[in-house]
């Protein structure tokens, strides 16, 4: 098994009635965009889009990107990550 971490993207946005919104989404995964009323909900919706996205590729037998260089680190064994 191994960890993959991904760089997410969250801003703020507004609805088209210029309520505050977020839009979040994950540069390395094409088109796995999401958004929220909150930063946290979007943060939230975004974790649940790439979960998603990851267990369609896997499904595929597709490969799951591991390209530093577009956000992605690739660990060899399992572990977490934990946001401060």
């Amino acid at each position: 098994m191994k960890s993959y971490i991904f760089k997410l993207e969250i801003e703020e946005d507004k609805f088209e009635n210029g309520d505050k919104a977020y839009h979040a989404s994950c540069p390395a995964l094409k088109g796995c965009h999401t958004w929220g009323h909150t930063y946290e909900e979007a943060l939230a919706n975004i974790q649940e889009a790439v979960e998603l996205y990851i267990a369609d590729l896997k499904e595929a037998r597709e490969p799951i990107p591991s390209d530093p260089s577009s956000g992605v680190l690739e660990w060899p064994t399992p572990s977490i990550a934990v946001n401060v």
